[in-house]
């Protein structure tokens, strides 16, 4: 016996009360059984943060350009003006710019950008070590200060440095600019983390300046007023600037520098760790607090 069904919303009714019901479908997301180490986070970010860098090309162009405007300001600006008792003035000049490349990088830029975007909030987010983050942009912030130190050396060269050492002096003072160079990125990234924007940062970049001009990487300390030449010779930048010069130039450094070779590369490097530790420590605590 056929049933006719005059209205279609019953047929709707029908239908919706014979279908039968199923559950919502779950995916369950598990941790992973190897967390990430530090190293393979840190490597991870730092690679992440060099191609930032390449598909933004005015970054190199920019690190590039301000080495090369100092170097050929200095150079043939202020250079004859300055006298470097038997050291040419050019010689003077490029291991100090070597040696301070990480001043002028501006990390601290980068850093606040991505604290900024919302980068850091995503990271802190995830089951990583905290810690690696910051390791990463550290490492690829010295990748970046290392490319405008190589350009400061290859124009060097260009407008008349020379190396009075061997090949081992030479790659233990490139060994030592590496060394500066990453504890500098650690106070950028701290500087980066505390001014909140990248116009901020920018500012912020500035004041260590002084720390740069009041040293020996451009005049002699013994130029400097009588009250300053304490300041210049006590601060790290003129241990820094005096162990690269030292051991790419030669000679007899303690009368061309003031002091031998041994104890400038040992106070460098010391200098280097206190100022690495500390802005580490620094950049660490603030980044929990983001």
């Amino acid at each position: 016996m056929n049933t006719i069904i005059d209205h279609p919303t019953a047929v709707a009714s029908t239908a919706v009360e014979s279908a039968p019901i199923t559950a919502p479908r779950r995916t369950i997301i598990t941790a992973p059984v190897d967390p990430p180490t530090v190293f393979a986070t840190a490597t991870t970010y730092a690679a992440r943060t060099v191609r930032k860098f390449m598909r933004t090309p005015q970054l190199l162009v920019v690190s590039s350009l301000t080495s090369i405007m100092f170097l050929l300001i200095f150079r043939y600006v202020f250079g004859g003006a300055i006298q470097t008792g038997g050291i040419a003035y050019v010689d003077f000049l490029i291991p100090a710019l070597a040696a301070v490349s990480g001043l002028f990088a501006g990390g601290a830029v980068g850093v606040a950008e991505d604290a900024d975007s919302g980068m850091f909030d995503r990271l802190r987010s995830l089951p990583i070590p905290r810690s690696a983050v910051l390791l990463g942009r550290s490492m690829a912030d010295t990748a970046l200060i290392m490319w405008g130190t190589f350009v400061s050396i290859a124009v060097g060269f260009i407008v008349g440095f020379r190396v009075h050492t061997g090949i081992g002096s030479v790659l233990a003072a490139l060994a030592l600019c590496v060394l500066f160079a990453a504890a500098f990125s650690w106070l950028m990234i701290f500087l980066g983390l505390v001014s909140g924007t990248a116009q901020a940062a920018q500012g912020i970049s500035f004041a260590v300046f002084p720390l740069i001009f009041v040293s020996s990487a451009y005049v002699p300390v013994r130029s400097m007023p009588g009250w300053m030449q304490p300041i210049a010779d006590n601060q790290p930048v003129t241990a820094m600037v005096g162990a690269v010069r030292a051991l790419v130039l030669g000679g007899d450094t303690q009368a061309l520098l003031g002091h031998s070779t041994t104890w400038l590369v040992s106070h460098s490097i010391v200098w280097s760790l206190i100022i690495g530790g500390s802005f580490a420590t620094l950049a660490s605590r603030r980044f929990s607090k983001l």
